[in-house]
C-alpha cells in the first residue's frame, strides 16, 4: 500500500499542473514576516511582484542594482524593498533590508507559490513493480520509473522524465519535464531539475589502442546534496569508478557540461555553457561566469571567482 499502488490510490490521476494563484497579504505582513523596516501604510494590500518600471500600487518591487535607480522615482509599485542608502529617493512605501535582492525572492516565493501537487501516478507512467514512490509524490504523464527507485515525499516527477533503476530522490525534489536521471544516481532534498537535464549519462571515457577507442565502462553514479538546482539541458556526467559529486545548495545554470568525477563544492553557482573537464575539483561558495572552463584534474579552492569566457588551466589555491 506504500509504494506504486498506494500513490495511485492516494490521490487524483492528473497530467498536468495547476496555474499559479497569487495571495494577497499587506505591507504590515511583510514587514513582519521578512525583518524589514516599514515606512508606510501597514495596512496597503500586495498580491504580487513587478519591476520598479512595470509595478502597479498592489505590486512590491526592489531596488538592489544602482543601474536602476533612475527606475525607483517614476515607480508606481506599493511598495519598493531597498537598503537605507537608497530609502530617502523611495516616492512610495519602503521596506527597508540590508539584502534588498534576497529579500525580494523570498517575497515573490510567498506571494507566487507553485502550485499544489496532485498526488498520484499519471495512467500512463510506466512503473517498476519494487519501485517506491511516496504516496504524496505526482508522477506525470509518460514518466519511465526503473527497478528499486525510491521517490520521496511531496516530489514532482513531470512529464517524460526517466528515472532509471537504483535511483533514489529526496523530499520535495521537482523535476519540471523531460530529465534524464541514470542508473543510482542519489538526490538529495529540495532539488529542482530543469526540462532537458541528463544527470548519469556515461563520461567521456576511451582509453586507446593501435589508432582506435576502447570505450571504458562508467560504473561510478553522480550524488547531489540537498537544494540543489540544475538547469535546463545541463549535463552531469557519472563518475568512471568513484562518483560524481555535486554538494549541497549548488546552483548549475543552463547548457552547461560537467564531466565524470568532477567534485563541486557547496554553495558554489556556475553560469550557462561553462564546461568542467574529468576529475577536477570545484571548492565551496565558487562563482563561474558564463562559458568560463576549467581543464581536467585542477582544483580551485573554496571562494574563488571565474570571470565570464575565462579558461583555468592551472590550480587556483588562494581565494
Amino acid at each position: 500500500p506504500g509504494t506504486v499502488e498506494g500513490a495511485r490510490r492516494g490521490g487524483g490521476v492528473n497530467a498536468g499542473r495547476h496555474d499559479r494563484h497569487p495571495m494577497t497579504v499587506t505591507l504590515g505582513e511583510l514587514a513582519v514576516r521578512f525583518g524589514c523596516e516599514l515606512r508606510g501604510d501597514p495596512s496597503t494590500p500586495i498580491d504580487s511582484v513587478a519591476a520598479l518600471s512595470q509595478a502597479g500600487p498592489r505590486s512590491v518591487s526592489f531596488l538592489a542594482n544602482p543601474k536602476y535607480v533612475d527606475h525607483l522615482k517614476d515607480t508606481r509599485a506599493g511598495a519598493v524593498i531597498l537598503d537605507a542608502k537608497s530609502a530617502p529617493s523611495s516616492p512610495v512605501a519602503s521596506l527597508i533590508v540590508a539584502n534588498p535582492h534576497a529579500t525580494y525572492a523570498r517575497m515573490a516565493t510567498l506571494l507566487h507559490p507553485d502550485p499544489p501537487l496532485n498526488p498520484g501516478v499519471h495512467a500512463t507512467a510506466s512503473i517498476a513493480a519494487d519501485a517506491h514512490i511516496d504516496p504524496s509524490a505526482e508522477i506525470g504523464a509518460h514518466v519511465c520509473i526503473g527497478a528499486g527507485v525510491r521517490i520521496g515525499a511531496r516530489c514532482y516527477i513531470g512529464p517524460g522524465t526517466v528515472i532509471e533503476r537504483g535511483a533514489v530522490i529526496g523530499d520535495d525534489a521537482r523535476f519540471v519535464a523531460k530529465a534524464f536521471i541514470g542508473r543510482f544516481v542519489k538526490f538529495g532534498a529540495r532539488c529542482i531539475v530543469q526540462p532537458g537535464a541528463v544527470i548519469g549519462g556515461d563520461g567521456f571515457g576511451f582509453a586507446p589502442e593501435k589508432r582506435t577507442w576502447v570505450k571504458v565502462p562508467q560504473v561510478g553514479s553522480v550524488s547531489i546534496g540537498d537544494d540543489v538546482e540544475i538547469g535546463a539541458n545541463t549535463t552531469i556526467d557519472r563518475g568512471a569508478l568513484d562518483d560524481t559529486v555535486i554538494e549541497e545548495g549548488v546552483k548549475i545554470d543552463n547548457l552547461i557540461m560537467i564531466a565524470h568525477n568532477v567534485r563541486i563544492g557547496a554553495h558554489s553557482a556556475i553560469a550557462a555553457q561553462s564546461a568542467i573537464a574529468g576529475s577536477s575539483v570545484i571548492g565551496k561558495r565558487c562563482i563561474m561566469g558564463g562559458r568560463s572552463g576549467l581543464t581536467g584534474h585542477i582544483t580551485l579552492c573554496d571562494n574563488v571567482v571565474v570571470l565570464g569566457t575565462s579558461f583555468i588551466s592551472h590550480n587556483i589555491t588562494k581565494p
